[in-house]
């Protein structure tokens, strides 16, 4: 079966849900289906070590009598195990207590010209394809410097799903995707110092991965990197996230200006629409439909039209991310957020990485966070780190086991500047960010 019959055998599923739920009482309903093909493979110290084949899928609904909601799941698709699904859900409304905010996003908010996100290219999941490049990226680790002694192993996945949406205003679409990985992380050792790095690559497309020795060899140089890794003294100093973790940051800002958040009264940045949060050069831009990008959705979890929209205007918060529902908790309208962003892009001062280092001067570059040290409620920030002190703007040697601390609120307004090396690998699309200055804990 070709991916155009599949699609339309998941819609009619999806159709048949909604019409078992109107007649068992439902006055509105909406459901979902995903299915996911696919293959994950690990090697270790040249060895096969797993190889995984996925192959399943599920469908949710959720039913609406009249403000009361109730949901259920099925993996099974045959008539009964969804007319039994419905009704489980039905039964479930029927003892939920009434809420005035719950039920479909508005009709005028669906999406009706469905772009096409270019998200599906297919490629045969190819066992002895996937172990190899799983080999090949792992010895080329290994063979990389001496002091590479073990390793973590390298991965290969390679995912092909279908998802589909549908509610009772009448929307019933879906679409395919793909996605593709390879990872691998491996162990140095120098004396008595032992430290661990990796690299990976992603991609919608499995042609544009880098290659089983760029990624290899990635993670090998920047495992080396770390060796003889020492602690510094305690001090306030300018800080670099690299653009591998700076995502970190602007997800902490995600979640902050999260409706859920907001409506909770739980986030550091409420009532901060329209105030300056960001120095004004900086903008952050979402752009939904991004040929085959990686967060590229044509609608929501809700059905509601991704639009692109400007996040951040001359460092201005212009909107909150909004589901239906913590839309109507504020008195709001939804603009698409139901199950997270889509693409942002964040804008650059414009230096290099080097650059950014010879503007910090001396300071920290921090290349690993570790702990959940991250409170969204006051806005405070502490967590573990590792990376490079710097002094003159040149690397000086690696350092770990210390802490970084500030405020959200202080670190977002202080930002010096963005590196215009970006890291692409996801949601967020950032270069390294300088700021001007935080609490490091060491010695």
């Amino acid at each position: 079966m070709d991916i155009n019959q599949q699609l339309e055998e998941i819609k009619g599923k999806v159709a048949e849900v909604l019409q078992l739920a109107t007649k068992k009482g439902a006055s509105h309903a909406e459901a979902s289906m995903s299915r996911v093909e696919g293959i994950a493979v690990s090697a270790r110290l040249g060895e096969v070590e797993n190889v995984e084949f996925t192959n399943d899928g599920g469908l949710g609904i959720s039913v609406y009598v009249g403000q009361c909601k109730g949901s259920a799941s099925t993996a099974d698709l045959s008539h009964s195990a969804l007319e039994l699904a419905v009704e489980k859900a039905v039964d479930i409304a029927r003892y939920t207590s009434e809420d005035p905010c719950t039920g479909l996003a508005d009709k005028a908010l669906m999406a009706d010209d469905i772009p096409d996100c270019d998200l599906y290219h297919p490629e045969t999941l190819d066992t002895d394809k996937a172990l190899a490049m799983a080999l090949e990226t792992e010895q080329s680790a290994r063979d990389f410097d001496p002091r590479i002694t073990n390793s973590d192993g390298a991965s290969y996945n390679a995912n092909l799903g279908l998802r589909v949406y549908g509610n009772t205003h009448g929307l019933l679409a879906g679409y395919p995707s793909s996605r593709y990985s390879l990872s691998c992380v491996v162990i140095g050792e120098q004396g008595d110092d032992m430290q661990r790095d990796y690299s990976y690559t992603v991609d919608r497309k499995a042609e544009r991965l880098d290659s089983t020795v760029k990624v290899g060899q990635e993670a090998a140089r920047l495992t080396v990197a770390r060796l003889g890794a020492r602690k510094i003294d305690t001090a306030s100093v300018p800080v670099i996230f690299h653009r591998d973790i700076a995502s970190s940051l602007f997800g902490h800002f995600v979640s902050a200006i999260s409706g859920g958040s907001l409506y909770r009264q739980s986030s550091f940045l409420l009532d901060s629409k329209g105030k300056q949060l960001f120095p004004d050069w900086l903008s952050i831009q979402e752009r939904p439909h991004i040929p085959a990008g990686l967060a590229s959705s044509p609608f929501d979890h809700e059905g509601v039209a991704t639009v692109d929209a400007d996040i951040v205007t001359q460092g201005v918060l212009q909107d909150y991310l909004l589901t239906s529902y913590s839309a109507r908790k504020l008195g709001m309208v939804s603009n698409g957020h139901a199950g997270g962003i889509h693409n942002w892009l964040v804008g650059n001062t414009g230096q290099s990485d080097q650059a950014l280092l010879k503007e910090m001067g001396t300071g920290l570059l921090v290349t690993e966070l570790m702990g959940q040290g991250v409170n969204i409620v006051n806005g405070d920030y502490s967590r573990g780190a590792a990376g490079f002190w710097v002094e003159n703007g040149e690397i000086q040697y690696p350092v770990h086991e210390i802490t970084i601390a500030g405020s959200l609120r202080d670190m977002f307004a202080n930002i010096v500047a963005i590196g215009s090396q970006q890291e692409q690998r996801g949601a967020v699309v950032s270069g390294s960010v300088l700021i001007e200055q935080m609490n490091v804990a060491g010695n």
